[in-house]
């Protein structure tokens, strides 16, 4: 019976580094220590931010005696919270945005081609492995690596597209946008009529 239940459990380990969707990346690790009788036991603490680099992110934190083993805990925690976010083009933020976690405050501006990621060490983290390419930011208040990562995704839920704005208004996409990013039809008419 329990070597039934170690294959069982070994297949699923299997089967999640078969298939590495997820890419993730390791933003700060702290020595943490706490106090006991005979003195102090010291730890380690991990924050890792997972994605698929098309849309969806996450952040986790663990703890443990052992470098790897507290990574290890953080990163299932972060593939556990993701959350999917709406790009334009697949490279960029739809419009601008600011998020907010405690004395951290982020400012996320939509940016052209070609500008890459303009943030700071946690916030460039999460717009790698969103998939972001082109997107300027400001950290605005609490420089802790935590606060900045949950105000960038506290901004970062609150982005909207096009599509979903429409649905929720039972308009068309096209009378959402504004004139500038409307299909490329409408100017064409214009210049010929002129």
């Amino acid at each position: 019976m329990a070597e039934r239940d170690n294959n069982r459990g070994g297949n699923r380990r299997n089967r999640e580094d078969q298939n590495p969707e997820f890419s993730d990346r390791l933003v700060a690790i702290n020595r943490v220590s706490k106090t006991v009788k005979g003195g102090k036991r010291f730890g380690f603490a991990a924050l890792v931010v997972v994605g698929d680099q098309k849309g969806r992110v996450g952040f986790g934190k663990g703890k443990a005696k052992e470098v790897p083993e507290a990574i290890r805990k953080a990163t299932e925690q972060a593939k556990r919270q993701m959350i999917r976010v709406p790009l334009k083009d697949g490279r960029t933020l739809h419009h601008d945005v600011e998020g907010r976690h405690g004395a951290g405050k982020v400012v996320m501006r939509t940016a052209p081609v070609g500008t890459g990621i303009i943030a700071g060490g946690p916030m460039r983290a999460v717009f790698e492995m969103l998939g972001v390419q082109d997107v300027v930011s400001k950290s605005i208040g609490s420089q802790n690596p935590y606060n900045m990562i949950r105000a960038t995704l506290n901004g970062l839920t609150k982005e909207g597209s096009p599509r979903s704005v429409a649905q929720r208004r039972g308009k068309k996409v096209a009378d959402i946008l504004r004139k500038d990013e409307a299909p490329a039809e409408a100017p064409a008419a214009e210049a010929a009529e002129a």
